[in-house]
């Protein structure tokens, strides 16, 4: 985890560099003998980005019969030198964790939040495909439940995620706990499964050593969107609200705000059947430099409407 702020540029979007394998032969010698047949892999950075999207309607309805003659994308306001590839994923398994702030500044809304949880594993997770863990945080993070298809570990771990809050010290770790579920947790995940963290927190960093950038660039690199379902009302005063809300859209996912159980209820269903139903589109922006300079993504469909949530651009690394 980055304990100083880092020079150069952070990724923000998608993934840049698309790795091709390219076989040789290594010479002989008395500590590795092997053969000219012998393959040696050569990784090559070629530039390429790598989009993952998902779409709905205006009801929040998942789209997944979009055609690749239905997309609008412009790379900094140009449209892609190549199409590489577009693929249609559907019926993914979810891979999620369930990230709740324990700080002392959040145990009023911990049962709202338990609640919620809850409701998403009883009701939503494929005990045959899908895995989640539970972490919980406050200045410091701790993986209470590591990943399982148990519906019933999970839950468990839930009803006992603050039970020695009071033994703790103060303070919230929020981006230190984000990055190291990112990393730790999602790093190694299957890269086409729907990734996601369900974040309940309000947005409040006095504890860590990372940074909003750090997290937005580990959980892009993880393929991973972060949904936040906030205890408070949407408020444009509220600077946790404002950092909240740059983790959720630059990550792919959504912030919800102060809602009825119903509500609620539906919100979940969307995010799971979009998660469940993504696109994957790769293509050669033009005129690429590798300058450190930040290129704005915009994706959309003129012909069928809806909304496509995606990342919103990518640092194109020297």
């Amino acid at each position: 985890m980055p304990r100083h702020r880092r020079k150069g540029p952070i990724f923000l979007g998608v993934t840049l560099s698309v790795m091709s394998s390219l076989p040789f032969a290594i010479p002989q010698t008395a500590k590795s003998p092997v053969t000219a047949a012998d393959p040696y892999t050569l990784s090559v950075a070629v530039d390429e980005v790598s989009l993952t999207f998902h779409a709905a309607d205006f009801h929040g309805i998942p789209i997944d019969d979009l055609k690749l003659n239905d997309l609008r994308i412009l790379d900094n306001g140009k449209q892609p030198r190549q199409i590489v590839s577009f693929e249609v994923h559907q019926n993914l398994p979810v891979r999620f964790g369930i990230l709740v702030d324990t700080s002392r500044s959040m145990l009023e809304h911990l049962r709202r939040n338990q609640a919620i949880a809850n409701e998403y594993i009883t009701q939503l997770l494929h005990k045959q495909s899908d895995r989640a863990f539970v972490m919980r945080f406050d200045s410091q993070a701790k993986v209470l439940q590591d990943w399982t298809e148990d519906s019933a570990a999970l839950i468990a771990s839930l009803h006992n995620v603050a039970s020695d809050s009071t033994s703790r010290l103060g303070g919230t770790a929020l981006f230190d706990s984000i990055y190291k579920a990112c990393r730790n947790q999602f790093g190694t995940a299957n890269p086409l499964a729907g990734n996601f963290i369900l974040l309940f927190t309000d947005g409040i960093d006095n504890a860590s050593h990372a940074r909003l950038e750090d997290d937005i660039d580990i959980c892009q690199k993880a393929n991973t969107a972060i949904y936040i379902f906030s205890a408070e009302p949407k408020s444009i005063f509220s600077n946790g609200q404002k950092i909240l809300n740059g983790l959720a859209t630059q990550t792919g996912g959504v912030m919800f705000f102060d809602q009825s159980r119903e509500t609620i209820w539906n919100d979940l269903r969307i995010i799971d059947a979009n998660l469940r139903s993504q696109y994957r589109l790769v293509y050669k922006p033009q005129h690429f430099k590798r300058d450190g300079s930040f290129h704005r993504i915009k994706l959309d469909s003129p012909t069928r409407g809806g909304v496509i949530t995606t990342r919103s651009g990518y640092y194109a690394t020297p």
